[in-house]
């Protein structure tokens, strides 16, 4: 029969070896997971600065305004979070038609878009 004079189990190397490969698994997820979360919050906020936008053509559209070309800015909250937006009001060839451009920016800079949208406006009748 054959004898074992060694002992059995792991020396301290193997196991500072273990410990140290599961610490960079466990960094490695805690950043991937932060960064899920960052990207969250962000994909929030753009789809809330989407609907400032819509909301902005949509109220144009059902008071049947005829706005005069040139640019306005304002803010609005959406969700309890403040956005600044600006409109810009072009002209096109044909007169009956005005073209809104709208920006969103988380308020109060408008140093990065969170939302563009482009409406256009139709003059009402009576109106010139």
């Amino acid at each position: 029969m054959p004898r074992c004079n060694g002992r059995a189990g792991f020396t301290l190397v193997e196991v500072l070896v273990a410990l140290a490969i599961v610490a960079v698994a466990l960094v490695a997820a805690l950043r991937a997971a932060g960064q899920g979360t960052n990207n969250a919050g962000e994909l929030r906020a753009q789809l809330l600065a989407g609907w400032v936008a819509q909301n902005l053509l949509a109220e144009h559209r059902a008071r049947g305004e005829w706005l005069p070309t040139g640019i306005r800015r304002g803010a609005q909250a959406q969700a309890g979070i403040e956005f600044a937006w600006r409109e810009e009001i072009v002209s096109m060839p044909s007169p009956q038609f005005r073209r809104i451009d709208v920006f969103v920016y988380a308020a109060p800079e408008e140093s990065r878009t969170l939302a563009r949208l482009t409406g256009f406006i139709v003059q009402p009748p009576g109106a010139r």
